[in-house]
């Protein structure tokens, strides 16, 4: 079985809300919200890789420094496997908007259940809940 890396974040707003986005049509599990990320390139560490698709996705540049590992999930799909770093960010510049036309939100993390997420997503929403709560 194939496995594939992607590395994920948990932007906190001051509010103690963590942002989600849904995936766009088109794409594998479209329509479900999950937090933002994106594949590694071949040879990349997860923390560039994760700047990088913060910049690309929501147009907000974010140091190192302010991404601290969470925890991290393994998830076997139909045709592969997944290993998904969480990392948690309260710092970034510039105004978080949705780059490719996808929807965003911004959740108080005792209520992400309520939007529907990839099975990847949702044993990761324990650990956000007890971090805010």
């Amino acid at each position: 079985m194939k496995l594939v890396f992607v590395v994920a974040c948990a932007l906190i707003d001051a509010d103690n809300r963590v942002l989600i986005a849904q995936r766009p049509q088109g794409k594998q599990l479209a329509g479900l919200w999950e937090f933002p990320g994106g594949k590694l390139e071949p040879g990349e560490r997860p923390e560039p890789a994760l700047i990088r698709e913060l910049h690309e996705e929501l147009g907000i540049v974010v140091q190192e420094a302010c991404l601290a590992p969470l925890t991290f999930a393994s998830h076997a799909y139909e045709d592969f496997h997944l290993m998904m770093p969480l990392y948690v960010c309260r710092r970034w510049e510039g105004t978080v908007s949705g780059r490719e036309g996808q929807p965003l939100a911004w959740v108080r993390a005792n209520k992400l259940r309520d939007y529907p997420m990839p099975p990847a997503d949702i044993p990761l929403i324990p650990h956000l809940t007890g971090l805010l709560l």
